[in-house]
């Protein structure tokens, strides 16, 4: 196969990371990165089975049965989750709609995988603290050690702020405003900024903690040891530290697995049971869509009873049911 042939598998990924995510999309890093992993697990796995280098792949090469035997791959072989699959699709099938433009003779090979649909899957209900577990486990780290207080004030802020983990480790010194009104600049999904009040208390506890970091205004808010960004695992695992110590007052904590996702779901049910409006909580969260944000209501069994106490039920006498056939009564009476 000529390396100038367009189909050339390679060509076509080359041209979609830097023509169409970076330049035309300008696609976040995150979205670059997500992308990135995709297709080094496709020619990975291409590789395995094709028993072709990366470099020898055509477009032919990852059609519609190619797809769904690594998507399988992926579920059976490597444990990942529908959601995780699904978003290795996304991926693919936004590769293949750009091959559909750049290489119109391939349409029918690009049809057909952008056919294969997206799994359906259960979603649970949301999963968050009190408000006691929440100030506990705030509490839990010692304020003795360097390290103790940045995870308090890291936790602190990530329950205000209802940031995501990756928008927490990403904050710098310049992103706080804390005067007149304290409010904290967050880079979301999608490139999108917003900022996010702070409690008079957090203001205050930032304005100490800023003098244990460096003075330079991009210089990471909450760094490790060495001053550099903390990883999410990082993130997690101080959050996970700080849980089970405050599961000595809360038991109950000991039997859950609290992320820092959590945390983002705690202070959004809190805002909502305190009777902010489900819009402003979907742009404190950075919700492109209230839908989203509906999820809190459907969790929220103490809303729903309220709900159910303010409404009358029907005036209306229980019916009986009566069987009219003589197997009816002879299955009814066993």
């Amino acid at each position: 196969m000529s390396t100038t042939d367009p189909l050339l598998l390679s060509r076509l990924i080359e041209r979609f990371f830097l023509d169409r995510l970076m330049n035309q999309v300008h696609a976040s890093p995150r979205t670059v990165a997500a992308y990135r992993d995709t297709f080094r697990l496709v020619l990975t796995f291409a590789h395995e089975r094709l028993r072709k280098k990366p470099a020898e792949l055509v477009l032919a090469d990852i059609d519609a049965s190619f797809t769904l035997v690594f998507l399988k791959h992926l579920e059976d072989d490597r444990h990942n989750t529908i959601r995780s699959r699904n978003a290795r699709l996304a991926a693919i099938r936004s590769f293949m709609h750009f091959a559909s433009f750049q290489e119109p003779s391939a349409i029918g090979i690009t049809q057909r995988v952008l056919a294969i649909p997206m799994k359906r899957f259960e979603r649970p209900l949301i999963g968050y603290l009190t408000k006691e577990q929440v100030e506990t486990t705030l509490a839990a780290p010692s304020d003795a050690t360097w390290v103790g207080r940045r995870d308090r004030m890291m936790l602190t802020v990530l329950y205000n702020s209802g940031a995501r983990v990756s928008e927490l480790i990403a904050l710098r010194r310049s992103d706080l405003i804390l005067d007149p009104t304290a409010s904290i600049k967050i880079m979301g999904k999608g490139r999108k900024e917003r900022s996010v009040p702070l409690w008079p208390t957090t203001r205050t506890r930032l304005r100490s903690w800023l003098r244990e970091v460096p003075p330079d205004p991009h210089a990471v808010l909450f760094p490790n040891r060495t001053d550099g960004a903390l990883s999410r695992t990082s993130v997690a695992e101080r959050l996970t530290s700080a849980v089970k110590a405050a599961s000595q007052r809360h038991p109950e904590l000991g039997q859950r697995r609290v992320s820092p996702h959590v945390l983002r779901h705690s202070i959004a049910m809190h805002l909502l049971q305190s009777g902010v409006d489900i819009t402003v909580i979907a742009l404190w969260l950075g919700h492109e869509s209230t839908a989203t944000t509906h999820q809190y209501v459907e969790a929220d069994l103490a809303m729903k009873a309220r709900a159910l106490a303010a409404l009358k039920p029907p005036a209306t006498r229980p019916l009986r049911y009566r069987p009219t056939d003589r197997t009816l009564q002879f299955l009814n009476s066993l």
